[in-house]
């Protein structure tokens, strides 16, 4: 776990690996950058530690990790404490007293920091008016905005802008360009090799080194471009309709490739076993591929409950024809927007190509998540989620595994998958537990062929 170090004398906090060389009786720790700003300790100017990101800590409560990801998805944005808790099923004082105890930080000021730590990004990186930056990171006002920037840089927004350094500015010919920040190393090539094999045909492509994919956000069409940047980060090129709420954009496409994870850990824990160690050694620093959507992710498992993956990708192509929204003139084989449940619900799957095994399970998967849209709410514990999820007819419990693995959660293990290739039974990947999901996409991504990066 990375730990910020924060000088008492200068009231500077600073990243791991700065120049900065302080008297040990001066310094205090954090786990987290906001955990700094809370105590009053502005951001290191030499190694600028907002430009990186700051995984949480492994050995943290789940409830605490789930916290973080609603969080991230924007829960405080108009939301508070006290509904964050009840959406966790705990009091908000119970749920502070977990982020002080383990963060050092509130609810509110970790969503606070994360807000101002991107609009920094996006002062430093784009061209963007300064009112775009505030709402393109997810504040409520102009006004919000600027207290919020002053309290954590001590500076406002258009002093901030004035001294972004040269190299850091992004342009592009066409659409936004910003930095994706990890923590290396980062697997790039197996990343792609995973997420090429899973392309949805006509809504994401995998070509040249470069992943692209159309989103939709509130009824209009996006593109996104990831490839690789340097060695701490990747570059997103987004072509977007709109600039509000881009900070949410950023942090999906940011769960994709695992920017925010930590696979330290879990090598650490995996690197002694003669099967899992060995993959990792060949690919060091490979995260467990998240989603756009978690209903996307819910479609190709259900599909692939039934068939191999050559016939899986016969599927999809087939419901994004009947079901998909088409978005022309794109190239790279993009054709269409991924449907909603909705959409998927009414659509006749069977004239869509599917057999009936799968058309019924998937149009009871749509009707469940068009119905409830918490069904894959990562606010579940991976029990939760999958009890919720095998409900649904026709669904199996290891179906509902696959889904949670791209849904971030670490001890999930679809024990049957044909793609991991294991030995199945109750036992197996006991021994992997509870970094079951990285065991799993090492396995995935050993079977299948290199992708140039």
């Amino acid at each position: 776990m990375t730990t910020y170090s924060a000088v008492v004398t200068t009231g500077i906090y600073c990243r791991p690996g700065c120049g900065s060389k302080p008297l040990a009786e001066n310094v205090r720790t954090f786990e987290h950058p906001a955990a700094a700003e809370a105590n009053g300790f502005r951001a290191c100017l030499r190694c600028r530690p907002y430009r990186v990101a700051g995984p949480i800590a492994a050995d943290v409560p789940e409830l605490l990790c789930r916290a973080v990801q609603l969080i991230i998805a924007g829960a405080l944005d108009t939301g508070t404490e006290a509904a964050l808790g009840a959406r966790l099923a705990v009091s908000p004082r119970h749920l502070r007293r977990l982020f002080t105890q383990h963060l050092g930080v509130t609810p509110d000021q970790l969503a606070r920091s994360r807000r101002a730590h991107f609009a920094r990004r996006l002062l430093d990186d784009t061209d963007l008016p300064v009112a775009d930056v505030a709402f393109a990171s997810g504040f409520g006002s102009v006004r919000q905005f600027n207290r919020d920037m002053r309290f954590v840089f001590r500076a406002s927004p258009l002093e901030l802008r004035s001294r972004r350094r040269r190299a850091d500015r992004l342009v592009a010919d066409g659409g936004l360009v910003m930095r994706l920040p990890f923590a290396p190393p980062l697997h790039w090539p197996a990343l792609l090799a995973f997420l090429a094999e899973r392309a949805v045909p006509g809504v994401e492509s995998v070509a040249d080194g470069v992943y692209r994919r159309t989103i939709s956000l509130d009824g209009e069409a996006g593109l996104l471009e990831v490839r690789a940047g340097g060695e701490d980060h990747l570059l997103l090129r987004a072509h977007l309709p709109f600039w509000e709420g881009l900070i949410h954009v950023v942090e999906r496409v940011g769960r994709i490739f695992g920017v925010d994870t930590d696979a330290a850990p879990a090598e650490a824990a995996l690197a002694g076993d003669p099967r899992i160690g060995p993959l990792i050694a060949a690919r060091p620093g490979l995260r467990v591929p998240g989603a756009w959507g978690a209903f996307e992710i819910a479609v190709d498992a259900v599909l692939g409950q039934y068939a191999a993956r050559p016939r899986v990708r016969e599927q999809l192509a087939a419901l994004i024809t009947a079901a998909g929204q088409p978005v022309p003139g794109l190239g790279h084989g993009l054709t269409h927007r991924f449907p909603s449940a909705r959409t998927v619900a009414s659509t006749d799957l069977r004239s869509a190509g599917l057999p009936k095994p799968a058309a019924d399970t998937l149009g009871a998967l749509a009707r469940a998540a068009a119905q409830d849209d918490t069904l894959f709410d990562g606010g579940s514990c991976l029990a939760d989620l999958v009890r919720a999820v095998a409900t649904v007819p026709g669904v199996t419990e290891d179906t509902a595994h696959r889904i949670a693995l791209r849904l971030g959660y670490d001890d999930a293990f679809p024990a049957l998958d044909r793609e991991i290739a294991h030995t199945p039974g109750d036992e197996a990947g006991a021994a992997w537990r509870p970094w079951r999901a990285y065991a799993a996409t090492h396995l995935a991504v050993a079977r299948l062929p290199a992708v140039t990066a």
